[in-house]
């Protein structure tokens, strides 16, 4: 048997053992790193150190950290209330609304990771604070960073069409685009339908009453409890200290990991006596299950388990079906790896497909794209791990195996339906 092969089915062993005990898998993870790359392959220990994913652990401990304190302070409850406010109490479109600033912070060229560290925070507290299940909560807003991320400016949609271009390849950067978004807000009705979102509409009045009475109270004793809970000098001090983040991270491209410390440890200063719990707080559990399989993963790439699964491709003679291939090792390892680099990589070893004549080049990369961007909502990715590590109101674990679950059937379906409406039908 292949080094490649044991990689997987020991990949698969680690999420069955994690599923049946109450074993965290990121040391399952750390642990299969040494013994398949040390062990197996012959790898030095700085090989299995060299993919220790450095840049997500301090995006999630940096993001974790600051909201830890915003959380703490009062201040998400602040931001919630005037959001509820904004909607005139309709809890079915607060989904839709982080769906749509999602889109529109990476349609202008965010990152998806740095969108989603801005607001997932902001959003999965909501949903915790208002009852709204977390998972339609976040699946949206991952759904909506894909839906914007394909534009001229967004960093995948330059990746896509620089290639293409460079291979003089036929491609359209708009078309690309307005697929990319109409798939997702397709996708995003479906996952909005199924998660119970249409019940959500109509909580509408009760909401509204919620917000009323929190805001103006109807007693001397709600309206101390509403001067308690509304805006002091620390509460709007750390609401400069989010939109600092989000300028660092937006206008000067700082990354958002260390622009959220340095905001954290200047609010941490302003109030030192308020920073007790603050750092049992954070998700370390989560943080240690993200860090200890993206390692492994960093192994199997090492090891040419990635490129054992592209090389897949190259051997399917019909086009069509090669369209479909790509589209699937696009989802699967996505769902595990960065997708800009993944981007880079796919699309030249599908020049092929998109020289043949005989399919639409436009639909076949649509195809791809949004193949390997749609499974970000993977807790093994950085969008989905955001998720993960903000989450609030159920146990992590619990919301691990549904966000998991979640990017099982994505993976399985995702793939496939792009592939159905941009090669067979719009192609």
């Amino acid at each position: 048997m292949s080094i490649e092969l044991i990689g997987i089915i020991v990949l698969l062993l680690m999420f069955i053992v994690g599923s049946v005990l109450p074993i965290n898998l990121g040391v399952l993870g750390f642990v299969a790193a040494f013994i398949v790359g040390v062990v197996f392959s012959g790898l030095n220990i700085d090989d299995i150190y060299s993919g220790f994913p450095a840049e997500l652990f301090v995006t999630l401990a940096g993001v974790t950290y600051l909201f830890s304190i915003v959380e703490k302070n009062g201040t998400v409850d602040l931001i919630t209330g005037w959001g509820l406010r904004l909607v005139r109490g309709n809890l079915g479109l607060v989904p839709w609304i982080m769906f749509l600033l999602c889109a529109i912070l990476t349609s202008v060229g965010t990152l998806g990771p740095a969108a989603i560290a801005i607001l997932a925070p902001i959003a999965l507290r909501f949903a915790a604070r208002y009852n709204i299940n977390p998972l339609l909560m976040g699946l949206l807003l991952v759904i909506g960073s894909t839906a914007g991320s394909f534009s001229l400016l967004n960093p995948y949609g330059v990746i896509v069409n620089g290639v293409m271009q460079a291979r003089d390849l036929p491609h359209s950067p708009g078309l690309l685009f307005i697929n990319a978004f109409i798939f997702s807000v397709f996708a995003s009705v479906i996952v909005f339908i199924v998660l119970g979102g249409l019940r959500l509409l109509k909580k509408r009045t009760a909401a509204e009453e919620d917000a009323v009475s929190r805001a103006e109270g109807s007693s001397a004793n709600e309206n101390n409890k509403s001067q308690e809970n509304g805006l002091t000098f620390y509460k709007g001090i750390t609401l400069l200290g989010i939109i600092t983040l989000v300028v660092l991270a937006l206008m000067f491209d700082i990354d958002i990991g260390f622009a959220a410390l340095g905001v954290g440890l200047v609010l941490a200063l302003i109030a030192p006596k308020q920073q007790k719990g603050v750092l049992s707080r954070m998700p370390w559990s989560v943080i240690l299950l993200i860090t200890g399989i993206v390692t492994y993963v960093g192994v199997l790439e090492t090891i040419g388990t990635i490129d054992y699964m592209t090389d897949l491709i190259a051997k399917v003679g019909n086009p069509v079906i090669a369209a479909l291939a790509s589209s699937y090792v696009g989802g699967i390892v996505s769902a595990f790896a960065s997708t800009t680099g993944f981007l880079a990589a796919i699309i030249p070893l599908a020049a092929p497909i998109l020289q043949d004549p005989t399919i639409s080049s436009i639909g076949v990369v649509s195809a791809i794209a949004i193949s390997s961007s749609i499974v970000d909502i993977s807790p093994f990715s950085t969008n989905g791990a955001l998720l993960l590590a903000n989450v609030q109101g159920v146990k992590e674990n619990v919301f691990f195996k549904q966000l998991l679950l979640s990017a099982v059937v994505v993976v399985a379906l995702g793939p496939g339906l792009a592939w159905l409406a941009f090669v067979l039908i719009a192609g």
